[in-house]
């Protein structure tokens, strides 16, 4: 205790003779700092290989440590899953590694994967499934022979399915719960539709009609090689790593091609929205609209302007309605961006409830100075600096390569849109980052979703316009459902 008290006592004088030199010292600001130019952005490409069946592999060695991992993303989600039966997708997700295969159930594969310290893993998505493995170099081979196993064999037992579904039901009952379950929902809902794929809710009947049945048509539909795109990344030999997975693909014959759904994407209707929620003294507020896709020619430009507006500590919400007018304890957002869809622009922030009016007026000021007030040169500056120091780490092992450049693949993109990020970022100007929001962050399209208890609310909420009342009851199982609970129904149905 004397030693470690002594070496307190020493670590406390150190900080004191360093506080003393750096206030002796004089201080540079932060603008006037200067840093050499970022070195070209040349990351470690994947090789890409198409077999004859359509399936598409991508190989990307790295031999820093002996491990191996291999993931096999999968055209169809659940945006492809019938309106009757959302929630098929998670279960698939779910079970597809839970029920096991024909010969070995998911339980015993849990004990041989840790045995090895080993890993495989499915998972479910908006457009894909997909099924990883991750295992050290030396088990490689009877990790991928269970990997291969649950890609052709699988089971889908139903104990499993009904573990499953039992889960989704408890998370039904508890999503009105907290607050951020509740914006998350109804925000999609508002921004493309309650009834559009990507924002269709899971309900007591809609995953009580799904079958064992269904989990099998799904996989005999879509797990076929010319939907799959497989990456494999670690500590491998690349020609013999090619050769094993010609052989144990090659002789995979074609299966029926997933298409991707019509899915219609119209503006939310302008206006604001409330939901009830008696039980907080804050309010969340949402500005919603649709966004953009990538690979919109605006994509750069929305970028940056995403950064100064709504994008970290630095940005113009935060520094002017949070630090200068005290009204959020968070903010942030921007216009959203995805590759296959328009993403959902959302403007948020949290604020307490007696400040809620104002709180949107605040917002609403900001707007109008994004699109009247161009950014100046350190402004500017300042966000590219951002996003790019950040989009280094984004990218920083070969394995992140991979996966971007995987999903460029499944999205039809350039495979060369990783690299032109970097120079497409620098070319934004000012005057473009003050025309896309013009164009794309219009008060008047804005969908205004309130989460808060309005008894607090420091002016009613119509005093800016009409509202409409979010109903967030949580419909009742179906009888046989109720009965198979032996109740009349899950808590937390109101």
């Amino acid at each position: 205790m004397r030693a470690l008290k002594s070496r307190f006592v020493q670590v406390l004088f150190s900080f004191a003779l360093l506080a003393t030199a750096l206030g002796t010292a004089q201080v540079t600001p932060w603008n006037q700092l200067k840093f050499p130019p970022l070195p070209a952005f040349h990351p470690q490409q994947p090789t890409r290989i198409q077999l004859a069946n359509g399936m598409v592999i991508f190989l990307q060695p790295d031999h820093e440590l002996p491990l191996i991992s291999v993931t096999a993303r999968i055209r169809g989600g659940s945006i492809s899953e019938p309106a009757e039966k959302v929630g098929l997708v998670a279960l698939y997700g779910d079970v597809w590694r839970t029920g096991g295969t024909k010969t070995k159930t998911g339980d015993q594969m849990d004990d041989f994967l840790e045995a090895r310290a080993a890993k495989i893993e499915t998972s479910d998505g908006s457009d894909s499934t997909s099924i990883s493995l991750n295992c050290l170099k030396a088990d490689f081979d009877p990790v991928f022979d269970m990997y291969l196993d649950l890609l052709h064999n699988s089971e889908f037992r139903g104990d499993k399915l009904e573990l499953a579904k039992q889960q989704i039901y408890t998370g039904i009952a508890r999503r009105n719960d907290e607050v951020s379950s509740i914006v998350e929902r109804e925000s999609a809902g508002l921004a493309y539709g309650k009834d559009n794929p990507y924002a269709r809710e899971e309900e007591y009947a809609t995953v009580f009609a799904v079958k064992r049945e269904d989990l099998l048509n799904w996989h005999q539909q879509y797990v076929q090689p010319n939907n799959i795109i497989l990456g494999v990344s670690g500590d491998f030999d690349p020609t013999a790593m090619e050769a094993k997975l010609r052989q144990t693909f090659d002789s995979w014959p074609k299966g029926p091609q997933a298409k991707d759904p019509d899915i219609k994407f119209a503006p939310p209707k302008p206006g604001y929205y409330f939901v009830q929620k008696p039980d907080v003294n804050q309010s969340t507020i949402s500005m919603l609209d649709l966004g953009i896709l990538r690979n919109n020619p605006d994509y750069f430009a929305v970028s940056v302007m995403n950064e100064i507006f709504g994008g970290g500590f630095s940005s113009r919400l935060f520094n002017n309605v949070r630090a200068a007018k005290g009204l959020a304890y968070n903010i942030g957002g921007g216009v959203g961006t995805s590759f296959s869809h328009p993403g959902m622009t959302n403007i948020e922030m949290q604020t307490k409830s007696d400040t809620t009016v104002v709180g949107i007026q605040a917002l609403y000021e900001e707007i109008d100075k994004m699109q009247q007030k161009a950014p100046d040169a350190d402004e500017l500056k300042r966000a590219k600096d951002q996003i790019l120091n950040s989009f280094i780490f984004r990218f920083d092992s070969p394995g992140k390569v991979l996966r971007e450049k995987m999903a460029y693949e499944f999205y039809h993109y350039p495979l060369d849109f990783l690299e032109r990020y970097r120079s497409e970022i620098d070319k934004v100007t000012a005057e473009q980052v003050t025309q896309v929001a013009r164009k794309y962050i219009q008060k008047d399209k804005l969908a205004v979703l309130v989460v808060g208890n309005d008894a607090e609310f420091d002016k009613s909420l119509s005093s800016l316009g009409p509202v409409t009342k979010v109903d967030i009851s949580i419909p009742p199982p179906p009888k046989e459902l109720m009965e198979q609970m032996g109740q009349q129904g899950p808590a937390g149905n109101n």
